[in-house]
């Protein structure tokens, strides 16, 4: 955990519970507008679509991408964040 940034330690310190979509690493605060005005405003919404694609990173990214503007390096974060979170919780 010493080479996780900031924002993924305290991410992956507890479990998602009711936490906005801007609490997941990787979203920025125009990618997380972006996400809210489409109904993804909490951190659990986000992780069911990342289980719904079968934890698949790279189709994650694309579905970022595409559907909501993200950034390449966001969409990584992102991805590697809920990978992070669901070795630790499930």
């Amino acid at each position: 955990m010493d080479n996780m940034s900031p924002r993924l330690r305290a991410f992956l310190s507890e479990p998602i519970g009711e936490k906005d979509v801007c609490w997941v690493d990787g979203i920025s605060h125009e990618l997380a507008i972006n996400l809210v005005t489409k109904g993804i405003n909490k951190a659990y919404i986000l992780l069911g679509q990342f289980l719904l694609m079968h934890k698949n990173e790279a189709e994650f990214q694309r579905w970022l991408i595409c559907c909501f503007g993200a950034t390449e390096c966001e969409a990584q974060q992102t991805s590697h964040c809920l990978k992070e979170w669901c070795a630790c919780f499930l």
